[in-house]
């Protein structure tokens, strides 16, 4: 049902309101979410609009106007029930049960034309009974660095949400770690999902196996469309589990080949769908260092860049306790095992996209992408220059001159060996997949992946003068 005909009172003008919206997870009914309503405003200014994934949600971006962003995920003025979603998580390795949705609710859920179901969450939208004693609000900055983090993730091939809207709002907000009061927005974020490890860990709290399994129907015949419980009802929780580890371990590989840390790696951070998303202080590494570490806060480096396998993997056996009491906990365990293979093989498969390769023997794969990672390691090249510089200096006569690969490189002990075996690789490569190298290197390749320097570099001319065109600019740059 559209929103335009669930409240007449509401203009059918606005293409946001007649998006038919599916009751999926509202559909599940108390225990799962409580029923809030948005805070007003004193002000609303569209900072943000991704006219980027208006298509996926069959809308055309020159008939959506920014009024029509700001009535729909500003002033909230649509009737749907916004719900709150009830969820708990291990935060540092520490069971926190005060969680949830405590500065944003999920306002919607809209089927793209490529036939899967999205959220449409918000954050800094105002309190719920789990703000636990905040205010409900995002800072402006925070919602900037989500955008930047989620464009570029996708511009990737990382499986990401992406942010739909910011909007200015108008109040001041105090932040512990800010000597004055900043800005504040809210931003609209769209995802495949909202469910969280931490959803189902809320529910084992609470002795509720039959709201597990509840939720466990709604997970499996919305996001894993491959698993028909009707035919094989026996298998089908077991099933969901082992093509979790596969979403999760494949992400994680996404990750690390991106040069991203997540930085805040909490099971309530972790989505059931195996997409990334709830970007806080995360950072794109400058350097290949496996022990840096994005948040102030992660004084012990447990969510450093290199641990991030083994993070996912841990979160993942955590999950395994909610989920005994409908499924097998040795089955479980037995398909967690696949986890690291699955890691190495699209790790792997990965930073040979980036290097512009692709079906290469085993063994040359292998080699090269360590020989890769000593590399950027040995040199501390920095990790995205590296591979830009690729993008743009390759040329199809190296696999005729070995000398002529990184030919102005300064000359070190780690790069000699690897320009060898990449030279060796591309003599082994035909004309035709000859060409094919440059084109994945620049669909692998950003010529610009935004670290720390760079985001503080587009949020300054904001601060100070109100100058939004360097973020604007630094989006498209992403984009090319």
């Amino acid at each position: 049902m559209t929103l335009a005909e669930r409240s007449p009172q509401i203009t059918s003008v606005n293409p946001f309101f007649n998006l038919n919206y599916e009751p999926n997870f509202e559909s599940l009914g108390e225990g799962y979410y409580d029923i809030v309503a948005a805070a007003e405003f004193p002000t609303h200014i569209l900072r943000f609009r991704n006219d980027r994934v208006l298509p996926l949600l069959g809308l055309d971006p020159d008939r959506v106007s920014n009024t029509h962003f700001i009535e729909a995920f500003g002033e909230f003025r649509a009737s749907l029930p916004c719900l709150a979603m009830c969820y708990h998580g291990y935060q540092f390795g520490e069971y926190n049960p005060q969680l949830g949705d405590g500065r944003g609710f999920l306002y919607g859920q809209v089927r793209g034309t490529d036939g899967e179901l999205y959220d449409f969450g918000t954050k800094g939208s105002g309190t719920t009974p789990y703000s636990r004693g905040g205010d409900g609000r995002l800072t402006l900055k925070g919602g900037v660095r989500e955008v930047i983090a989620a464009e570029t993730l996708e511009r990737m091939g990382v499986r990401t949400s992406r942010c739909l809207s910011v909007i200015e709002t108008g109040e001041r907000l105090w932040r512990g770690d800010e000597p004055s009061p900043t800005r504040s927005c809210v931003m609209v974020r769209m995802s495949r999902s909202h469910i969280r490890f931490g959803t189902f860990e809320r529910l084992h709290y609470l002795r509720r196996p039959d709201w597990t399994k509840k939720l466990l129907d709604l997970v499996i015949d919305t996001y894993y469309p491959e698993i028909d419980r009707s035919q094989d009802p026996e298998n089908a929780y077991l099933r969901f589990y082992a093509a979790l580890v596969a979403r999760v371990a494949r992400l994680a590989a996404e990750w690390m080949a991106a040069g991203f840390c997540h930085a805040v790696l909490n099971t309530d951070n972790m989505s059931i769908t195996g997409e990334s998303f709830d970007y806080g202080p995360y950072a794109f590494i400058p350097n290949y260092d496996p022990k840096f570490t994005a948040a102030y806060f992660d004084y012990y480096g447990r969510y450093s860049y290199g641990n991030q396998p083994l993070v996912c993997k841990l979160n993942l056996e955590m999950l395994q306790t909610p989920l005994a009491g409908a499924i097998d906990l040795e089955a479980m365990q037995i398909a967690l095992t696949e986890f690291d293979e699955i890691y190495h093989r699209n790790y792997r498969q990965l930073m040979l996209r980036k290097l512009g390769l692709d079906d290469i023997p085993t063994e040359d794969a292998e080699e090269l992408v360590k020989l890769t990672v000593e590399v950027l390691e040995q040199n501390q090249v920095g990790y995205h220059d590296f591979f830009s510089q690729l993008r743009q200096q390759f040329s199809p006569t190296w696999r005729d001159d070995e000398t002529a690969i990184f030919a102005n490189a300064e000359p070190s002990e780690s790069l000699q060996p690897w320009r060898l075996v990449y030279h060796r690789i591309l003599q082994g490569l035909s004309t035709v997949e000859l060409e094919t190298v440059g084109q994945r290197l620049q669909e692998a390749n950003p010529l610009l992946v935004p670290v720390r320097s760079e985001i503080e570099a587009v949020w300054e001319p904001i601060t100070v003068e109100d100058n939004w065109q360097p973020f604007y600019d630094l989006l498209e740059r992403i984009w090319h």
